[in-house]
């Protein structure tokens, strides 16, 4: 069977940005599936497979359709279950979901902040309108608004951070020796940073951009390619 991932991206196609779409497509990668990815603009996203989700990840394996990044993991890890295991277990899956828990309400407000305009930039016209306004409606405010404090939040977002770098002065990875799904819900996050701005706005020397770095070089290198 041929699986499709349906991804988000702005004017170029060949830049993916969405935190949820690189925790799948590293997932994917990890299982050793092969797979066709269609990046969509926001307002195209609508229309595939029938008016079938707004938003993505959105999932095909032959006749399945899956949506939400988590919930596409538990199916690759099911249905290909002969395949590394993404969870490593129902304790690995439920620690999943902490981290999880963690990235989302955390680590994403914060790179929201850091952001938003250039996710706003990287958009073509008519996504750009939607855009602004979709974001003033979660947001509470205009886009622009975040510009002025754009700088104080870079500062503080290291220590945003300092839960996985404490972990990771006992183990490589949040999964252990070998990285998990855990592991890709933060890395989809630093990615969707890095993607968007340039740069994950760590130091060199961080244990976080060192652990970043390792993803970054999994799968031949495939994340990294995105410039």
């Amino acid at each position: 069977m041929s699986i499709t991932l349906y991804s988000l991206c702005g004017a170029d196609r060949g830049r993916p940005f969405s935190p949820h779409c690189w925790k799948v497509v590293m997932a994917l990668r990890h299982k050793g599936l092969d797979y066709v990815e269609e990046p969509l603009a926001f307002t195209a996203i609508p229309t595939i497979e029938g008016g079938a989700t707004k938003i993505v990840p959105l999932l095909r394996d032959g006749d399945r359709l899956v949506a939400d990044s988590f919930a596409i993991a538990d199916y690759l890890d099911q249905t290909y279950a002969d395949r590394p295991t993404l969870f490593g277990g129902e304790a690995g899956r439920a620690a999943a979901r902490f981290v999880e828990s963690f990235s989302q309400s955390v680590v994403h407000p914060a790179i929201t902040k850091i952001a938003v305009m250039d996710i706003h930039d990287m958009l073509d016209d008519v996504d750009q309108s939607y855009f602004r306004e979709s974001r003033r409606q979660r947001l509470g405010r205009d886009i622009s608004e975040f510009v002025p404090g754009r700088q104080a939040e870079i500062e503080a977002f290291p220590a945003k951070l300092q839960p996985l770098r404490v972990m990771l002065g006992h183990q490589p990875f949040i999964g252990g020796a070998l990285p998990l799904f855990a592991d890709y819900i933060v890395f989809g996050a630093l990615q969707w940073l890095r993607i968007t701005t340039g740069s994950v706005h760590l130091p060199g020397d961080d244990p976080v951009q060192s652990w970043f770095e390792r993803l970054l070089d999994l799968y031949e290198g495939a994340a990294r390619k995105v410039a």
